[in-house]
């Protein structure tokens, strides 16, 4: 790898060389050649490091071959550039005297060989002094954090300059361990949220675009971007083929070596300050250096398409309901911080179907946003080497710890087998995670939590708005069914024990292909010891005196009819199963209008949960869906339940079956809404 690197760096390197002689003979006369060639070359053939891991990062593209290949050789490229740097800066400093830059450079690389020899065994010993699960010592951080400065103090009175001795100290600090997460902790929001944007700041208030006027001027603008593009990316496009890397990889990767970003301001920044670039070779290459990072994310998405890994769409069981009711049952429980925790471990733990020969398999994905801070980018890095969603045990966060001891505590007092991930990405992509990792997982259903938590005078607060918009999106996408959970403490802030489970369930049957999937669901539940399940199935009692419920035109829907005769096949099945259980109690209700399905509904509030379809069909779901939702993406029932005027403490769990015609047919149906992002901010 670092010999590809080498043969990359060295054509835009060359091509940076001859185009200072270009700026030398134009716009940059009187400059010293040496330090100048050098400058060029470097700013034309360095690749930015933390610009590209955003890139990656974002595009998903961060644990591919593509994106282990440019994370490797732009961390090579980076130490190469801050070598050759470290040589510019000793050249334009060096003044007349030859011997001035043999002394910088020498003392440059005994400054290099000291901090490589002596300050690993300082810091590894700092990191051997905090265990695992304890507060960093703050001494240790200060101690790093005066090593930074002492360092770019020693460098900067060398001649070199105050950032590259900062850099090499940066490189050994150990980079695994509750030193280093606690030091990135320090450190990160300070550094990204203040001294960074400063820095950026000041890079634009010493560029001066006007300075670029005049044909010639511009012509030298259109020259540099192209010999800054051309190096790197045919550069890299031919020692890749010779690597013999397919052609489609090969132009990925080159786009992706392209990038230029904070380093490459570095570099310009260093050589203005120290007179080798004026204001209009500053100024040009600036542009060339936005220009170039710009293009990268387009380029990269338009020649590179991942094929998806091999989706498991084939696999048997998308669905609770199933004819073999002693398969194992394999669900995936997404999560956004630790209150979502305990409800979700209660409802496992009545799911968890204790009859089964094979029980349950349980996979739990905690959502994180990737967000700018520097730390994200580290946690991505940690993913496995197939790309999949992965778990951090070794988190700085308080809450991730919390999360690990609620997850080993349950496997130890169940035979439920937990594998925790973690997945981190931008939330308007990260339902294409859930929906991956469910396919790779053979999950037959998702579960997520409602967007919304209750406060304590019954009311609800939004905790996110974006955590609606993947739920959404989840439900269009979903490879299996999914379940979203709205939680009213299901089962109390803590995990009940399977001796202690002691809950009601209610399943409030209307009619379709949702409302099977929910009692199914109910049926599982119902094998826990401490479960008693009532299935209450309403239908449409007429009188003569009905009035406009007589007239509502059930034959809007088409498949009303057929459903019926799913649901009656459905339910014949369904009674001769419970016909001998004590625990499960059918009930049927008639109801002619939409407040007496409250009426009824309500006469059961005193449940713990409520299970529910999210699109009822039949006869009685046409007045429940002539009722306008406040959230659809929970249905008209669950709506219902989460009113204010409904008075219960009962948490609710709306089911979506899997049909694989959902998606074709969301178009032209008049039960399933299409949302848009207005739409989601007006129901808001």
């Amino acid at each position: 790898m670092a010999g590809s690197v080498i043969r990359w760096i060295s054509l835009p390197f060359a091509i940076g060389v001859g185009t200072s002689f270009a700026l030398r003979a134009t716009i940059s006369q009187g400059v010293s050649e040496a330090p100048f060639l050098v400058f060029m070359g470097v700013a034309l053939s360095i690749t930015a490091f933390p610009v590209l891991a955003r890139i990656l990062a974002e595009l998903k593209l961060l644990t591919t071959d593509v994106g282990r290949m440019a994370m490797s050789a732009a961390a090579v490229n980076d130490m190469a550039a801050w070598i050759l740097l470290a040589l510019a800066i000793a050249l334009s400093s060096s003044g007349r005297s030859p011997l001035v830059s043999l002394w910088v450079l020498l003392c440059g690389s005994g400054f290099v060989l000291c901090c490589t020899v002596i300050l690993p065994y300082f810091f590894n010993w700092m990191a051997q002094s905090c265990p695992e699960g304890e507060p960093v010592n703050e001494l240790y951080v200060t101690a790093t954090l005066a090593t930074v400065l002492a360092a770019g103090f020693v460098t900067d009175a060398i001649g070199i300059h105050a950032l590259f001795g900062a850099f090499v100290v940066g490189v050994i600090v150990p980079k695994e361990g509750p030193f280093a997460s606690a030091l990135v902790e320090k450190v990160e929001d300070l550094v990204s949220g203040l001294f960074l944007p400063l820095y950026f700041v000041s890079s634009g208030l010493k560029t001066n675009v006007a300075t670029i006027s005049g044909l010639k001027s511009w012509g030298l603008l259109v020259l540099v971007i192209f010999n800054a593009c051309f190096g790197k990316i045919v550069g890299t496009l031919v020692v890749s083929v010779l690597c013999k890397i397919p052609l489609q990889e090969s132009l990925a990767l080159a786009f992706l070596m392209n990038t230029k970003g904070l380093v490459e301001l570095i570099v310009l920044n260093i050589g203005k300050d120290r007179k080798v670039l004026n204001d209009q070779t500053f100024a040009i290459m600036v542009l060339m250096a936005i220009f170039t990072t710009f293009i990268t994310t387009p380029l990269v998405i338009a020649v590179y398409k991942p094929a998806k890994r091999m989706a498991k769409s084939d696999y048997k069981y998308k669905t609770i309901k199933r004819k073999d009711m002693n398969t194992q049952l394999r669900l995936l429980v997404c999560f956004h911080s630790t209150r979502n925790v305990p409800s979700l471990l209660n409802l496992i733990e009545a799911s968890r179907g204790i009859g089964k020969r094979e029980g349950i398999s349980l996979h739990a994905l905690h959502l994180m946003e990737l967000t700018e801070r520097p730390s994200a980018i580290l946690m991505v890095q940690k993913t496995k080497m197939n790309g999949l969603p992965f778990w951090n045990k070794g988190g700085h966060s308080s809450n991730a710890n919390q999360i690990v001891i609620a997850f080993e505590a349950y496997e130890q007092l169940s035979r439920v087998s937990i594998r925790p991930m973690t997945t981190v990405s931008p939330f308007s992509n990260i339902h294409e995670d859930i929906c991956t990792s469910a396919e790779e997982k053979q999950s037959a259903m998702i579960i997520l939590p409602f967007h919304k938590h209750p406060r304590v005078d019954g009311t609800w607060e939004n905790t996110r708005f974006e955590f609606r918009s993947i739920n959404r999106r989840v439900l269009d996408h979903a490879p299996c069914s999914v379940g979203i959970l709205v939680d009213r403490g299901l089962g109390g802030s803590t995990h009940v024990a399977a001796s202690n489970v002691a809950s009601t369930i209610t399943m409030l049957f209307f009619g379709g292909r949702d409302d099977q999937e929910a009692l199914a669901y109910a049926l599982r539940m119902a094998e826990h010891p401490g479960i008693n399940l009532t299935i209450v199935r309403f239908y449409l009692e007429i009188f003569e005196d009905v009035g406009e419920i007589v007239s509502v035109p059930i034959n809007e829907n088409p498949s009303a009819p057929k459903n019926v005769s799913e649901d009656e096949n459905f339910f014949s099945e369904v009674k001769q199963k419970i016909a001998n259980n004590s625990s499960i109690k059918f009930e049927e209700r008639g109801v002619n209008s939409y407040n007496g399905i409250v009426d009824v509904v309500g006469g059961y509030g005193g449940c713990n949960l409520f299970l529910v379809g999210r699109i009822s069909e039949g006869q009685v779901a046409v007045t429940l869906n002539s009722v306008k939702c406040e959230c659809r993406e929970l249905g008209p029932v669950c709506n219902m339940l989460t009113f204010p005027e409904f008075s219960t403490s009962a948490s609710v769990l709306v089911v979506q079956q899997y049909n694989s015609q959902r998606n074709l047919n969301r178009a032209s149906s008049t039960r399933v809404a299409v949302y848009s992002e207005e739409d989601l901010e007006n129901n808001s």
